[in-house]
């Protein structure tokens, strides 16, 4: 992706800079060269913009999370095969198409699944977690540096940007981590949220 990003903008730049100079050395402008020079411009500035977009598809400009955690997957081995098929599929999803560093599901005190970046440390779900089970919501935390207990989730992940908690049942959650403050659109957080009350009902 870096590369083609890279030949876009310099093919587009090299584009743009051959327009001008054929504008420049032109003795007579008529109608049809003026068409050209425009058309020509408008091109070379649409693979410009190609380039810059490629370049950063997820519109994020740099990772606020700072781990030496490394990638991983972790299934729990007692579940159906339509259980794991499930998780595995969804956290994927999640992982490739959000701005999420990590995935994590957790249910009667047992981890279900760790998936992206993960650790091995044990979990003990806190405030945070239990407000969103006693009020049946989800609760973004799209800065976590500005809300209390946020140390809650540095065993899932140390230091998360952003956090997603959904109430899964009385005692599980689905807990996804961002990559930086406020990565997670709208769009998203409902999609995740469907996800999250389609595993509650499968589990």
């Amino acid at each position: 992706m870096k590369l083609s990003s890279n030949i876009a903008l310099i093919v587009g730049s090299l584009m743009l800079i051959l327009t001008l100079i054929n504008a420049l050395s032109v003795n007579e402008i008529t109608p049809a060269i003026q068409r050209s020079e425009v058309l020509s411009a408008l091109t070379s500035i649409a693979i410009l913009l190609i380039g810059f977009l490629q370049k950063n598809p997820n519109g994020n400009i740099s990772s606020n999370l700072k781990s030496n955690a490394e990638e991983g997957f972790y299934l729990k081995d007692d579940m159906s095969i339509t259980q794991k098929n499930e998780l595995a599929w969804g956290s994927h999803m999640i992982l490739t198409a959000t701005a999420s560093a990590t995935v994590f599901l957790y249910k009667d005190d047992n981890v279900l699944l760790r998936r992206g970046l993960i650790s091995d440390e044990s979990f003990l779900p806190g405030k945070i977690c239990l407000t969103a089970t006693k009020k049946s919501k989800y609760i973004s935390l799209v800065n976590t540096k500005f809300y209390p207990g946020r140390e809650e989730f540095d065993s899932i992940l140390y230091n998360l940007p952003s956090v997603i908690v959904f109430p899964i049942s009385s005692n599980g959650w689905l807990i996804i981590g961002g990559w930086t403050d406020r990565c997670f659109t709208k769009s998203d957080e409902l999609w995740i949220e469907g996800w999250s009350k389609k595993i509650s009902n499968m589990l």
